[in-house]
């Protein structure tokens, strides 16, 4: 870490929806030199508020989280404050995680395994302009681009407007589940499962169950049982 970077510690805010992880990260990098925590949010609906009011320089974000999930915080955040940075910080690492949200203008991202020094490193790198990506995911990018084209052009952007938690809630009402089945399987509340099927119903000018399952087949984000 450069000497600068310590005699100015990048202000940090945590978004974390459990609260032992996020006291453990607060805990974490008030140990450490070049960061100073500003503020922690149990979800993403505070973590927009307290940027609002804070101005960090950079917002750790959780992906899974209630009210709002971590990449609509991220896109909300980047479009309406700019001068803050932000670094995913969760458990997954799978396509379906990592590329809504750097497409939501996360400039970093690193898996919970990784260590109080390269998140320090994360934070202080996407303040320098560059990435903040763990080795990890910087091979799983470079395997994503080697690829060939049509293996990634028709899923990755949701249609309409959706976002990918709505697109969740779609797959899984196309499975049959119930608003209560989807809370459970989301590790969300049933009120949160309401107002996605609200918000994806307006945006896609569904209005039933049935469409929204012919939707998620026609969009092919999900599939029609085999007979």
């Amino acid at each position: 870490m450069t000497e600068e970077a310590v005699g100015k510690p990048a202000r940090v805010v945590v978004a974390d929806d459990q609260t032992v992880v996020r006291e453990g990260i607060v805990m974490l990098l008030g140990l450490l030199p070049g960061v100073e925590v500003v503020g922690s949010a149990g979800d993403g609906e505070e973590a927009v508020r307290l940027v609002a009011e804070v101005a960090p320089d950079v917002v750790l974000m959780d992906l899974r989280m209630p009210r709002c999930d971590g990449v609509e915080a991220t896109r909300r955040i980047r479009s309406q404050h700019p001068g803050t940075q932000v670094v995913i910080l969760t458990t997954y690492a799978d396509d379906e995680s990592l590329f809504p949200a750097l497409r939501a203008g996360a400039r970093g991202y690193l898996t919970k395994d990784a260590g109080g020094d390269e998140i320090v490193r994360a934070v202080h790198s996407v303040l320098s302009g560059d990435a903040g990506l763990s080795p990890g995911i910087q091979r799983r990018l470079l395997e994503r681009l080697s690829e060939p084209e049509s293996r990634h052009t028709s899923a990755d952007e949701p249609p309409d407007g959706l976002t990918t938690r709505e697109c969740e809630v779609l797959v899984l009402i196309a499975e049959g589940l119930s608003n209560q089945e989807i809370a459970r399987r989301l590790h969300v509340s049933t009120a949160t499962v309401k107002t996605h099927i609200n918000n994806l119903f307006a945006k896609t000018g569904l209005k039933d169950r049935a469409q929204a399952v012919r939707y998620a087949y026609t969009k092919g984000l999900a599939r029609p049982p085999a007979n």
